[in-house]
């Protein structure tokens, strides 16, 4: 069945994936399929399979997966006492949603975080009582800490009126791992950036994703060097967009003895001192611009737009699973 290969497939790591991806890239390399001499580098977000995270839809997560715990606890021990407050926690939920005002708000809020913390007691209390059921107190014990996040964050947020950073913020209950994506003005994403590397014919090199929401200007070398580590060559000619612009990155590329860098802002520098002329610096814009298609295709026919696998390293894997099945197209047809 389907699933079943669904199943054997995401057991194989992203480690794995990406080995494979790196012999494919190695082989038509030596075989002149693709070329690595001139080299465009771009990122993009995947998206984690969540909802918008509004504070009370987090809280409501929380109390419904408690509550399922603990009745799964009941079962288990039928002299064990529990309160259900799901009636309670789907009313103020949908009151926040409706609601106008503020202070209304506040106050529908206070009663949800009130009725999430009582069931976590119960959760907790549970927990203290019957260590012996080890996969209940495994769930447990990973739920707890992130149900504890999610009413800090809320009550700082919605009741103290407090600014949280991205990095403190939980945005997710299932999916904890998730980053907060804020590219220039665009709309708020969650899940991962990636980082990506292409070749002349459009094959890509190679693939990291990034932990946070780093500035592509930091990236910019390392994403070079990665190549070296790698493929044990350095690129003669680099472009990649405006974000990974910076006098340093271009000053350092060309230590490394790569002869033209071309980022659409110069950043004081001359395009002399870039590329060598105007003609070469024309060129790896344009050639830069290829890049947006690779990652086109990548997002509408291999599933890199939103990620369906559940967990940091399943999120991983499929990834580097995408990339490989869109570097196996592009090697039958380059061969052909």
């Amino acid at each position: 069945k389907a699933s079943a290969l669904q199943g054997v497939i995401s057991l194989i790591r992203a480690e794995t994936w990406e080995r494979i991806n790196q012999l494919l890239v190695s082989g038509a390399l030596d075989a002149g399929i693709e070329c690595a001499k001139g080299v465009r580098i771009d990122s993009t977000v995947t998206d984690s399979p969540i909802h918008v995270p509004w504070d009370s839809s987090l809280l409501g997560d929380a109390a419904r997966v408690m509550d399922r715990m603990m009745k799964d606890a009941r079962q288990r021990c039928l002299e064990l006492r529990y309160t259900c407050h799901q009636r309670v926690v789907k009313k103020q939920v949908t009151a926040i949603r409706n609601c106008k005002g503020a202070s209304i708000r506040q106050t529908h809020y206070k009663k949800l975080i009130k009725y999430t913390r009582k069931t976590l007691g119960a959760v907790k209390g549970t927990l203290l009582s019957h260590k012996e059921w080890l996969d209940w107190v495994l769930q447990a014990e990973h739920i707890i800490p992130l149900v504890e996040r999610i009413i800090d964050q809320a009550e700082r947020r919605v009741i103290k009126g407090e600014s949280l950073p991205a990095e403190e913020k939980i945005v997710s209950l299932f999916e904890p791992h998730t980053d907060i994506i804020v590219k220039d003005k665009r709309q708020v994403q969650y899940g991962h950036k990636i980082n990506f590397s292409s070749g002349k014919h459009g094959m890509i090199l190679d693939t990291v994703i990034e932990s946070g929401n780093p500035a592509d200007s930091a990236r910019f070398l390392s994403m070079i060097k990665r190549l070296d580590d790698v493929y044990g060559k350095l690129p003669n000619r680099v472009a990649a967009d405006a974000g990974y612009a910076s006098t340093a990155n271009i000053d350092a590329a060309k230590e490394l003895g790569i002869k033209a860098v071309g980022l659409p802002k110069k950043r004081g520098m001359t395009v002399e001192a870039m590329t060598g002329s105007e003609g070469i610096y024309r060129k790896l814009k344009r050639f830069r611009a290829g890049i947006e298609g690779n990652i086109s295709t990548l997002k509408r026919a291999f599933g890199l737009n939103r990620c369906t696998w559940k967990g940091l390293d399943h999120f991983k894997a499929y990834v580097m699973s995408s990339v490989l099945a869109y570097n196996l197209q592009k090697f039958a047809r380059l061969s052909i």
